[in-house]
């Protein structure tokens, strides 16, 4: 598979009700604020200008849809763990993110984006469980290789797949050598539905 794809930006939905009228299988990206979401859409897009990188963590308010090649979407969804946002409006996002992750039949698996260079936070393994709890299909991406020596890359990903189990594969924003194995294990899943 192509080491990119055509991808352009489609629609913004603040709840389910307002998501795209489409069948393309959907890949919604889990992860805190700054994990990188916006990054990982543009390398695969090899794009830098598609999904809007921010350094002020929190921006991303709604669930943005990417479609890639008409083969399927990418759907980033606000990070969790920091947004300087009332306790109301971040009731309002969690009623409306759960009701959308459950719900919308298009979804094929999510994908959860860890941090390479630090260790999984609290919030990440809180995210996982509520997942396994409703024992929805899920991958993992590691973003910000290009901050891991060479040398550590095998063991922050063994570690990552020991802590969260599963399927892990690493992601570098600066090179994109690790979007192949990204779009064959995506091409993969949706082979299988």
């Amino acid at each position: 598979m192509a080491k990119f794809m055509q991808a352009k930006f489609l629609i913004s939905a603040e709840k389910l009700s307002q998501c795209p009228d489409y069948t393309l299988p959907e890949f919604p990206l889990l992860g805190r604020s700054n994990v990188g979401k916006s990054s990982f859409i543009n390398g695969l897009a090899n794009n830098k200008k598609l999904a809007k990188t921010s350094n002020t963590p929190g921006k991303t308010r709604l669930i943005n849809f990417f479609e890639f090649s008409e083969k399927f979407m990418l759907a980033d969804l606000p990070g969790y763990g920091y947004a300087k946002v009332s306790k109301e409006a971040q009731n309002r996002w969690q009623k409306y993110l759960e009701e959308y992750l459950l719900k919308r039949s298009q979804i094929c698996s999510l994908v959860q984006l860890i941090d390479g260079r630090h260790d999984i936070q609290k919030n990440d393994f809180q995210m996982r469980e509520w997942v396994q709890a409703y024992k929805l299909p899920i991958f993992t991406v590691v973003t910000k290789m290009d901050y891991v020596p060479k040398s550590k890359t095998l063991n922050v990903i063994k570690n990552i797949e020991k802590q969260l189990g599963g399927v892990v594969l690493p992601f570098s924003a600066t090179d994109n050598r690790y979007n192949e194995g990204i779009f064959e294990y995506i091409e993969q899943l949706i082979s299988n539905v």
